[in-house]
């Protein structure tokens, strides 16, 4: 257990002493829980097992390593768990990275190159030259960021998405059925960061346009 949480019960997991997700969720899911939170699905068993806590009315929260929320949501069919029951269980996704924000004690507006403008532009639509960014000081080391902030993508399972989903459609159709519900991409909420002045356009680049 690496954090202790106040009114949480929490289980360690011994995979070597035969203590694993999916046996742990078994014996909570005896206890009547109101919130179950799996630090992290790796497997099909343990993906089977959360998605059947869901379906039995409890509130489970999870993890598992995909790129974004699209593939998080096939990732889970790809481990082997029926669509049908990934369908009537997951209520939503969040995708999420973490981006250096720009130190207060040196920010200043600069221009920045043309590929860092033109990624902004392609994002939000309108073209700037010049953009926040740390200079460097003694209070960031000289590397212009202090702290961190999280950039985040919510796919809500709506019921276009939830059908195309049971449909077997491409990722693709997933990705536009979710953009037309109001799910805002992870490349363009790191530039409404940019835009608000928290974080700088190459930052972003290097933290989100690797995801292709």
């Amino acid at each position: 257990v690496e954090y202790h949480i106040a009114d949480a019960n929490q289980m360690q997991v011994h995979p070597h002493a035969g203590i694993t997700f999916a046996t742990q969720l078994r014996s909570i899911l005896r206890l009547d829980p109101d919130v179950i939170l799996v630090g992290e699905i790796r497997d099909e068993e343990t993906a089977v097992v959360a998605i059947q806590a869901a379906l039995t009315g409890h509130l489970v929260l999870t993890s598992l390593h995909a790129n974004d929320s699209v593939a998080a949501l096939l990732r889970l069919r790809d481990l082997g768990v029926p669509p049908y029951l990934i369908a009537s269980s997951v209520a939503g996704i969040v995708a999420q990275r973490m981006v250096r924000v720009i130190c207060s004690g040196c920010r200043t507006a600069s221009a920045r190159p043309i590929a860092e403008q033109q990624a902004y532009a392609d994002e939000l639509g309108e073209t700037r030259e010049r953009f926040l960014t740390g200079s460097g000081c003694n209070v960031c080391a000289q590397t212009g960021y202090r702290g961190r902030t999280g950039v985040f993508e919510v796919l809500s399972m709506t019921d276009a998405v939830r059908q195309r989903f049971l449909a077997d459609e491409p990722r693709r159709s997933l990705w536009d059925q979710a953009l037309a519900d109001g799910m805002t991409p992870l490349k363009r909420d790191g530039m409404l960061k940019v835009r608000d002045g928290i974080t700088t356009p190459y930052e972003v680049i290097r933290v989100l346009f690797t995801l292709d």
